[in-house]
Formats: structure tokens, C-alpha cells, sequence
């Protein structure tokens, strides 16, 4: 890692080039086993994933980010970048109308594809002329703007799909935290190639307001962890018990909360 003296922010370098990175997201494997980037068991994860998701998306009612309220219902357009199994996707039903994402992975797609009303193949380039496909009130980067190699780029372009005083919210591992001079060279989001920059509450901020958006705000975010994968990541050199390779009971069936482990922050789309 190196750090740009400027503007505070940390990224990998050198780096892989970016279609080879985008080729390794689109491999089935990326989410399950895969012997490079990518998640030994994605699917693990997924009973603490949906309690912090649900943390998230309280807070973001709280804040005015759900879109417009409805007698009938949820209402208001969401749209996830990085959807990976659609967790956060579905998670959100009761709170949005309508639910789309975006994801390299084929794999990955055609199982958010069961909890979200469309999910697109691909990255920013996948979605529809807004004028074809809709505005939406709210957009979300969860654990995904790490992976961007052009993120103000990235991030200008998806207000051109956000509605004016829509917000967009950004969820990231923390580098200004006290796990990753704690941890070293084993902090669990240090992970090359695929991550290849990282920020902190000041970095990030400033990557929102460079893309256009007002009202920034930082933003409460509650993690949770399997107890194996806390184990895991915590002592690297110990061998995991039985019971916990493969993602079974003793992978996923305790929950710990892990301060400090991310920074999230939105900013809204200006009125005109």
C-alpha cells in the first residue's frame, strides 16, 4: 500500500489490471472455494450478513434514505452495486418497492436474481438509459467501492440513475481504525489484487463530495461476524476445529459484533 500525500487516500499499487480483476469477479468460484480473490464459503456468511444489513437499512430509514413513505407500503427505487447473493436485496423489501442490483458474477446474479426485482449482469455499463430504466431514490455500494479503480468516475456516473435528492451510501472496510495497525499484515481487508483502495472517514467524504454530492454525512454501521471467521481472521495460524470447515453449525451459528471495522458515509444528489 502506498498513500497519496495529498489526499490522504491509501491504494494497492501496483496493481493488477482492471479486466483481469473483472474477469476473476466473473468466475464461478469467486463467491464459493475459490483458490484466488474472492470468498472460501460467501454462503457462510449469510445469517450475520442479514443482521448487519438490517442494522444498515434502520439506520437509513432513520435518515430519510428509503425513499418516499407510502400508506400502502414500502415504496421508492433501490438499487445495489455489488449485489453478490442479494442478501442486502432482500433484506430490503420492507423497505423499498422496488429492488434492483448489479453483479459480475453470473453465478452470484442468478442467485440475487431470487430476492431482487431485476439484477444486472455487469458493472455501471449494464444498467438501462435512466430514461429506459428509471430513476432511484437510493443507491448502495456495500463493501464494493474498495474493488474500484475509478471510483469518482464510477460514482459521477450513477448519479446520472440517481433522482435528484436521492442519496447514494457508501459502506467500506475502515483503514482509519485500530484493527489494521493492530493486525498488520493479517487485518482481514488486506486483500490483493481485489482491493485496491481504501478509505477512511475523511477519504471517503471527499470522494462524495468530488462526485457531485451535498449533504454528506457519515454514517452509523454495525458489523457482525461469524465466531469461526472472527477466529479465523484473528489467529491465522491456528488450525479450525472440524466443525467449522465447510461452513456448517460452527462456521455461521454464533454472531459477534466487531467495532470499527467499517466506515460508511452518504451524500444526496443535488435538487438541480
Amino acid at each position: 500500500m502506498v498513500r497519496c500525500p495529498r489526499c490522504g487516500l491509501w491504494y494497492l499499487s501496483p496493481r493488477l489490471n482492471e479486466p483481469a480483476m473483472v474477469a476473476a469477479y466473473r468466475d464461478a468460484a469467486y463467491f464459493e472455494g475459490g483458490a484466488g480473490p474472492g470468498y472460501t464459503n460467501y454462503l457462510a456468511q449469510e445469517p450475520t450478513l442479514r443482521r448487519t444489513f438490517r442494522r444498515l437499512l434502520r439506520s437509513m430509514q432513520s435518515h430519510g434514505m428509503t425513499g418516499p413513505s407510502s400508506a400502502g407500503g414500502p415504496a421508492g427505487r433501490l438499487l445495489e452495486i455489488g449485489s453478490a447473493y442479494g442478501f442486502f436485496l432482500d433484506e430490503a423489501r420492507l423497505f423499498f418497492a422496488y429492488r434492483a442490483g448489479t453483479e459480475f458474477s453470473e453465478a452470484g446474479a442468478a442467485v440475487a436474481s431470487r430476492s431482487a426485482d431485476r439484477i444486472y449482469v455487469g458493472g455501471l455499463e449494464a444498467l438501462p438509459d435512466s430514461a429506459h430504466g428509471g430513476l432511484f431514490d437510493t443507491i448502495v455500494l456495500i463493501h464494493t467501492i474498495e474493488h474500484v479503480y475509478d471510483p469518482v468516475a464510477l460514482l459521477r456516473g450513477l448519479m446520472q440513475h440517481l433522482a435528484p435528492g436521492g442519496w447514494i451510501v457508501l459502506a467500506t472496510p475502515e483503514m482509519g481504525g485500530f484493527w489494521r495497525p493492530l493486525l498488520g499484515r493479517h487485518w482481514p481487508f488486506w486483500k490483493p489484487p481485489e482491493h485496491v483502495a481504501y478509505y477512511d472517514a475523511r477519504s471517503l467524504r471527499d470522494l462524495l463530495q468530488r462526485s457531485g454530492c451535498v449533504e454528506v454525512r457519515r454514517m452509523p454501521y454495525v458489523s457482525y461476524f461469524p465466531l469461526s471467521l472472527v477466529r479465523e481472521k484473528l489467529t491465522p495460524w491456528r488450525k479450525p476445529a472440524a466443525e467449522e470447515v465447510g461452513g456448517g453449525a460452527g462456521a455461521s451459528g454464533l454472531a459477534v459484533w466487531m467495532p470499527a471495522t467499517t466506515v460508511a458515509a452518504a451524500g444526496r444528489r443535488p435538487l438541480a
